[in-house]
């Protein structure tokens, strides 16, 4: 039986890679995974560095962009840029993202419009989202512990 390969967001390993160089390691999760082959990644600190600023998902009304809360600038095309990346070069089966994340959330990313008025706290983080438009089966972190896989 070959082993499913998973992408899974670094912080949920352990990894003190969030915006506040803390993590979300999450033994429930990693004990579910065992014996699935796990493959780390985080846009944001490969892009950014630990800490950084936060950023919030904004549609402008053509599309959907990471924008930094510290100075409005668009950081989207470094989390696309290294999604693309990570996909050509790591063929998975699963990836599963952290809850609410604008680079990982799966269907829990909150969406601003460009007055910061919340649209949707449904969205897909934009790491999420080149997962989804690879047809890689996806999963919150919550989600994934909820349900029977």
């Amino acid at each position: 039986m070959c082993m499913k390969k998973v992408a899974i967001s670094a912080c949920l390993l352990g990894k003190e890679c969030r915006y506040d160089a803390s993590h979300n390691k999450n033994e429930s999760l990693l004990k579910k995974l065992d014996g699935y082959e796990l493959v780390e990644f985080c846009p944001e600190d490969f892009a950014f560095g630990s800490p950084r600023p936060t950023m919030d998902l904004v549609d402008d009304g053509k599309s959907i962009k990471a924008i930094s809360n510290k100075n409005s600038q668009d950081l989207s095309f470094a989390i696309k840029g290294y999604a693309k990346k990570f996909f050509d070069t790591n063929k998975v089966d699963i990836f599963i993202g952290k809850d609410r994340s604008p680079s990982c959330g799966v269907c829990s990313a909150r969406v601003y419009d460009s007055a910061k008025v919340l649209l949707s706290d449904k969205g897909a983080g934009l790491m999420a989202q080149e997962a989804k438009d690879r047809a890689i089966v996806c999963y919150d972190a919550e989600k994934f512990l909820e349900g029977d896989i």
